[in-house]
């Protein structure tokens, strides 16, 4: 049947029995395959599915009823992921891509496709997953197939396996039991890799989509059904269309248990305490047993399903779900989990093709840069992609009717700390630069796009910025964070070529999906173009990316109707490209933007790295005050001096 596929295992049933059925799942992991830092070129204990690799085997040989799944997220993020489509190349002539091939080697029964699966484009997406040995899933992304009618449209790969397992049951007998596998992933892609997918593809709702194969899959004879969703968890009652939305799969009748991820969190984990209908303690949501892993393999999601003989199959009766993490502390040491030698050796050739890519020099930099204060002020970092960005558009539109209009240059923060960790900031050192350092400061593979907008779009633009900065009560006592952790640091769009100033007392003008909050805010002051108020009616060329360009991010007036060019170069290839012309580079600032002082009294304080107490005296306004949690340092505002020249 379309969307079904099929896999036997023989077996024998005996009534009346029980078995323990495992599965373990992995996400996010974004093309961290290795313990290993490409941007700090060192290694990183803290992520790698090398270091998972030993919970699996070990989760394993605890109990051999064990199926292990990925949920998508895996071919882009680290420099290996572009070193392998990039340089070597993807296709029938080249060696199988090493994601695959690690996955092929550790025995994957399944897997959903993300988001960022589809970065690279569909050829390039179907040249890698080709090399896998297991069923790959996306039960709703169709395929185009041109007749105008959406509803014989085929999926891009099919939208569940039934796979058919001989387990072991508590008695020490075989059993055959019947594990339904549905694949489904959000479906914004077509929002954030419009570029590359309108016309192709389309996708439809999550839920809409469960609600229609978990009954085939019934009847098709699935005793067990579980959901591999590419989609994070939402606090809110559904509406539909949805990006997060994974946790109401537990209400869809005949689904067994949910195996979710994206959002780069831990479930059942402190992030999501009051989640509605949640038991953190068994890892379920409506009772039904729930995981998300983390990301970059920090964790390996583990669900214990009970399964009792009812008639002719089976029925699920309990089932629980955890995050391990590959390192904890444990009776006050640090445990953390070796990485596999026969993974390590699978990868031995793809890391060094990586590391040779990554060292490659590019040109140097004649001083420090970093991401540390970010939030406070124009970076040089941050100035340094908006440069290439610039330069690189303004050659693309040179003797064009385009050419005429002023060009404004959008970039941001990418690496800032945040949910990622403490480690997670750009730190560049004066001398030689090269390209893992550029990987360093723009971390995605991101193409160059150019929107035309007004004057009164690039302040909507900008006011939706500020959503990644906290709205602070200049009558509040109690302690406020300066930065608005909800919202991730690349969504903090800072606009090079203009000049403006936040107004961090004001309530944000634009709620999370870009539609109108509140009329009367203005958290954007100031703001001028070559010395003088805006018009509001003038034209400008904006440079971003096409993420941002084609609607990613929700920004108001940004929905793939602006973009007026789309490169095919990627940014990090624009910014190395305006390296090497330069040669040398002195990093410097603009000051685009500073944030408005604050009435005296106001407690704000701002977490960034430890690090950043070597570099207090960049920054005025802060003073060094402690520890803070999760591996954080916590400095303390001055409300009055944050208005200082950055």
């Amino acid at each position: 049947m379309a969307g079904a596929l099929f896999l036997s295992m023989a077996g024998a049933a005996t009534a009346q029995e029980k078995i323990d059925l495992q599965v373990l799942a992995t996400t996010d992991l974004h093309m961290y395959l290795e313990d290993y830092d490409y941007y700090a070129d060192k290694p990183d204990a803290g992520v790698g599915l090398i270091r998972v690799t030993p919970l699996i085997r070990a989760a394993r040989a605890a109990n051999p009823n064990t199926l292990l799944l990925d949920n998508g997220d895996l071919i882009q993020g680290t420099p290996m992921g572009d070193w392998v489509v990039r340089e070597r190349g993807v296709g029938k002539d080249k060696p199988t891509h090493p994601a695959m091939a690690t996955m092929n080697l550790l025995g994957y029964d399944a897997a959903v496709l993300g988001n960022h699966e589809f970065n690279f484009g569909l050829d390039v997406l179907h040249n890698v997953y080709a090399g896998a040995k297991f069923p790959v899933l996306a039960g709703n992304v169709f395929k185009v197939d041109g007749d105008k009618d959406p509803a014989n449209d085929p999926t891009l790969y099919p939208a569940y396996v039934i796979q058919e397992r001989t387990l072991v049951d508590d008695k020490g007998a075989k059993q055959k039991v019947k594990v339904g596998i549905l694949g489904l992933l959000t479906p914004q892609i077509m929002t954030w890799d419009k570029d590359k997918l309108e016309g192709r593809v389309t996708t439809r709702d999550i839920i809409d989509m469960a609600n229609v194969y978990v009954p085939r899959m019934k009847k098709e004879g699935a005793d067990v059904i579980i959901v591999l969703s590419h989609s994070g968890l939402s606090f809110f009652p559904r509406e539909g269309g949805e990006e997060n939305i994974s946790n109401a799969l537990t209400e869809v009748p005949g689904v067994d248990a949910v195996i979710t991820g994206h959002s780069h969190r831990v479930f059942p984990g402190k992030d999501y305490e009051g989640l509605p209908k949640a038991d953190l303690a068994k890892g379920t949501v409506n009772g039904k047993p729930l995981v998300m892993s983390g990301s970059y393999g920090s964790h390996l999601g583990m669900i214990q399903l009970k399964l009792e003989k009812k008639g002719k199959g089976w029925q699920v009766v309990e089932g629980t779900a955890m995050a391990k993490p590959i390192q904890e502390r444990q009776d006050g040491r640090m445990v953390v989990a070796e990485p596999d030698a026969e993974v390590g050796t699978l990868l031995a050739p793809s890391h060094q093709g990586t590391l040779d890519y990554v060292r490659r020099p590019v040109g140097k930099v004649t001083a420090r840069i970093h991401s540390y204060f970010s939030f406070l002020g124009d970076s040089a970092g941050v100035e340094l992609v908006a440069e290439a960005q610039r330069a690189y558009v303004a050659r693309a539109l040179a003797g064009t009717e385009l050419a005429s209009l002023p060009i404004l240059s959008a970039a941001a923060p990418f690496k800032s700390g945040g949910r990622p960790g403490p480690a997670f900031y750009t730190d560049i050192a004066a001398g030689s630069v090269a390209i893992r350092n550029v990987a360093d400061l723009y971390v995605y593979p991101n193409q160059l796009a150019v929107v035309k907008l007004t004057g009164a779009q690039v302040r909507d633009w900008l006011e939706m910025s500020t959503r990644a900065l906290s709205v602070i009560d200049p009558n509040k006592k109690e302690p406020q964070s300066l930065v608005n952790v909800r919202v991730p640091a690349y969504s903090f769009d800072i606009i090079d070529g203009v000049t403006y100033t936040i107004d961090l007392t004001q309530p944000e003008r634009f709620d999370r999906d870009g539609k109108p909050a509140n009329d009367k805010a203005h958290r954007i002051k100031d703001l001028m173009f070559q010395g003088k108020p805006i018009d509001d009616k003038q034209e400008f060329l904006v440079v971003t990316n096409n993420y941002r360009a084609n609607g990613g991010g929700a920004v108001p007036g940004l929905d793939g109707s602006t973009v007026v060019y789309q490169s095919p170069d990627t940014v990090q290839s624009a910014i190395i490209e305006y390296i090497r012309a330069k040669g040398v580079v002195e990093p410097s600032t603009d000051n685009s933007f500073r944030i408005a002082p604050m009435p005296a009294g106001v407690n704000v304080y701002f977490d960034s790295s430890p690090l950043a107490q070597e570099l207090l005296s960049e920054q005025p306004a802060l003073s060094y005050e402690g520890p803070a949690p999760d591996g954080f340092a916590r400095y303390r505002v001055d409300p009055l001096k944050i208005g200082g020249v950055q």
